[in-house]
């Protein structure tokens, strides 16, 4: 039984939560079965282009292996230029799909919603060992929102807190008291801190669930630093309501609050070029969408019955947590016959970025850890096919840095397409080596296509999103959206040699089971000290030396310098990434959005909740409510 350390809440309403296995499927429920010829269509223009382009493309690679045999190194470097066609491959087709479907077949809204209709939802935020005032302040801005909007669904806000630090603890106390003094009288505000954070945030959700969801039809998932509008909210409850199939339903968050040099270059990518594969993944995931973990409405109900997760177990039969679960709570609640959804035209959803690349790479290997548990979870009775393209989407994100590295590697020292000679020495000059002349036709072509389809869905979702009313408005001429864009795409280059190597050591590390600390996302801009950084990057550093030094001395190929470079500059490279741009002289430096330059009204009330949060926080004594 669950014990608390501080229990503000109403009674309890208990809800099983049937346990589950990956053996068989219970409590199934009959929904969409079957999709629409159209969805269908458009199901068959993703992955049927993708499987011929491919195949082309390694078709042309290999008949230029066999014009003169083909050695061991080049088979390995067929079979891995093959695995990233296929990626690259699907990401462009993606951005297509998601184009045309922007431009042409942009979806209505759904005219089956009962205005008549209510119910109870729920906001649950999970918080742990943040900070207070941030939490709760963002939690007072979207109340607000929803107490001026006028009848509709009943809402309740759960800040449901597992932090072990006991001067968190006590802030998170009074700032609860504030906001509950605040807006209690105008909307339900409760708080729970767990004794034990037993099995993290699935835990977390999943106690409340037990104890408190059968109250509530739905339930709206935020992270302690997502921000969501109340029309936002509105429009996920009403979505929810108007279809009884519907187990879960994502929004698209834009990132926010970023002020460094490498926060804004996420989030002016997330804004520019993220909306475009948001589209295309809408357009073939259809009815069997993905759950990123936040920012969404899950059918509480639904989610009991069918989405209580299981153990891995190891090797040895240990027992260990799913760590990425939001893929496999979306799994379970497709394969139990509820709808999973995603609604990328949801406006006003958010959520912030780490703002150097240190606590970005810190938190992708956490990611990754959990997305590699997919991999043995792709055989699992019962789930959709397409459940199972967004859990091995999940981990190829992570295992095709070892794939780009080990062709680098190939690149380098081995060469691409060529014959390699059996000795590098002349008898008449023994001390001098005779490097061989490399043709590098092949990569060429290899690095045009890689960097040609890398681009395309930028080039593409930029072109669009510059067209639009709203974006023409906010940046007022072309000059500085344009220079936005060429100073992101030079970042970019920059940057994802170093996220390569780092991806590969976090997915090493991953496979041999070694499990990063799960610690509270660094959500400031503080940067590290030179010795900090060093330490974090000597691998990729040590790895860009020896490729430079190849380059001068041993004739590597010079398409690798761009590389090189960046790697032998990671530490001075992320020392920049913690440089604030927020307020450059330059325009263009400063990576602008249109909701940096043309501000949602959530976003400035949040900010105003927060500074009057903190003030409540730090300047009020404890509160006397007492621990129910």
């Amino acid at each position: 039984m669950t014990t608390y350390a501080f229990n503000h809440m109403p009674p309890k309403a208990p809800l099983e939560m049937a346990p589950q296995t990956f053996d068989r499927v219970t409590g199934k429920h009959e929904g969409p079965q079957h999709s629409k010829r159209t969805d269908r269509l458009w199901r068959l223009c993703a992955f049927v282009p993708t499987i011929l382009i491919s195949a082309l493309l390694c078709f042309a690679m290999a008949q230029y292996f066999l014009m003169n045999g083909v050695m061991l190194h080049e088979t390995a470097v067929l079979a891995l230029v093959t695995l990233s066609f296929v990626w690259l491959t699907f990401s462009v087709n993606t951005a297509v799909l998601g184009a045309l479907r922007a431009t042409y077949f942009r979806p209505k809204p759904n005219a089956g919603v009962n205005a008549q209709a209510t119910a109870d939802i729920a906001l649950l935020v999970p918080m742990y060992n943040e900070a207070a005032w941030d939490v709760f302040g963002n939690a007072s801005a979207m109340l607000r929102e929803l107490i001026r909007a006028d009848g509709g669904n009943r809402y309740a806000l759960f800040v449901l807190s597992d932090t072990r630090d006991p001067e968190s603890a006590a802030q998170e106390e009074r700032a609860f008291a504030a906001l509950r003094a605040e807006l209690g009288h105008d909307l339900p505000v409760y708080y729970r801190r767990r004794a034990e954070n037993t099995d993290k945030k699935v835990g977390n959700i999943g106690d409340w669930v037990e104890n408190w969801g059968a109250a509530y039809e739905g339930m709206v998932v935020l992270d302690a630093d997502s921000l969501m509008s109340g029309a936002a909210i509105r429009q996920l409850s009403n979505a929810l309501i108007a279809d009884p199939d519907a187990g879960l339903i994502q929004s698209q968050p834009m990132l926010i609050g970023a002020r460094t040099l490498f926060g804004r270059v996420q989030q002016f990518s997330n804004a520019v070029y993220g909306w475009l594969s948001a589209e295309g993944l809408a357009t073939w995931s259809q009815k069997e969408g993905n759950y990123w973990g936040h920012n969404a409405i899950i059918r509480t109900r639904a989610f009991a019955q069918s989405a209580r997760l299981p153990y891995l177990r190891g090797w040895r039969g240990r027992k260990s947590l799913i760590l990425s679960h939001d893929f496999v709570e979306a799994g379970m609640l497709r394969r139990a016959g509820w709808s999973v959804q995603l609604l990328p035209h949801v406006g006003g959803s958010f959520e912030e970025t780490p703002q150097t690349m240190i606590d970005y790479i810190l938190r992708d290997r956490r990611w990754c850890h959990g997305n590699m548990q997919h991999l043995r979870l792709l055989r699992v009775r019962g789930f959709h096919m397409i459940s199972r393209v967004h859990m091995l989407q999940g981990a190829m994100a992570f295992l095709m840095s070892p794939v780009w590295l080990t062709l680098v590697v190939l690149w380098s020292f081995l060469g691409l397409g060529m014959d390699v000679p059996t000795t590098y020495f002349s008898a008449a000059n023994p001390l001098m080596p005779i490097w061989p002349d490399q043709p590098e036709s092949a990569g060429w072509v290899y690095l045009f296509l890689v960097y040609g389809m890398l681009l395309f869905p930028k080039v593409v979702g930029s072109i669009l999103f510059g067209l639009r009313r709203q974006t023409r408005a906010a940046y007022g001429y072309s000059t500085q959206y344009v220079g936005s864009i060429l100073f992101e795409l030079v970042m970019s280059v920059l940057y994802a040699p170093i996220m390569m190597v780092q991806h590969t050591i976090a997915t090493t590390n991953a496979i041999l089971g070694k499990t990063p600390s799960w610690s509270p996302q660094n959500r400031g801009a503080q940067g590290h000290s030179w010795g900090q950084t060093l330490r974090f990057h000597w691998v990729e550093t040590l790895f860009g030396l020896l490729l430079l030094a190849g380059i001068v001395f041993a004739g590597v190929s010079l398409l690798i310098l761009p590389i090189a470079i960046s790697l032998a500059a990671a530490v001075p490279l992320s020392k920049l990434s913690s440089l604030p741009v927020i307020d450059a002289g330059s325009r263009i430096l400063r990576l602008d959005t249109p909701h940096t330059l043309i501000e949602p009204k959530i976003i400035s009330n949040a900010r105003a909740e927060r500074a009057w949060m903190k003030h409540q926080v730090t300047n009020t004594p404890a509160s006397g409510i007492a621990a129910e």
